[in-house]
């Protein structure tokens, strides 16, 4: 008899903090395994207290680098990050789009999140 194969736990995309919980147990790290791969800009590790205020939705990282940092370490695209953080991408935030164009761009958002 095989034995199945195990699926990945799904990751909890409900807040920016769940998602990091979700993807964390899934590389099966603790906070400070976590806390220790994740550099400030300054090029320090964040502290386990701060990754646990994130992790419990009491704070979100401070930068866009840090939600790249996230995003590498932790192995999922940025953009997925940036939705739960509530923050829009530096790229987009400074492109310099239409109002129309933004309109646009969430009517779409929605439609294909909404399955519609």
């Amino acid at each position: 008899m095989k034995t199945p194969i195990s699926q990945p736990a799904p990751v909890d995309t409900s807040s920016l903090g769940r998602a990091i919980v979700s993807l964390r147990r899934i590389q099966g790290w603790s906070q400070k395994d976590l806390a220790g791969k994740i550099l400030k800009e300054d090029g320090q590790s964040i502290t386990p207290q701060y990754l646990n205020d994130i992790e419990h939705d009491r704070r979100t990282p401070s930068s866009a680098h840090m939600v790249h940092q996230f995003a590498t370490v932790l192995g999922v695209n940025p953009d997925v990050l940036y939705l739960l953080a509530r923050r829009v991408p530096d790229d987009i935030a400074q492109s310099g789009a239409s109002t129309q164009q933004i309109e646009k761009a969430f009517v779409a958002f929605r439609k294909e999140i909404k399955g519609r």
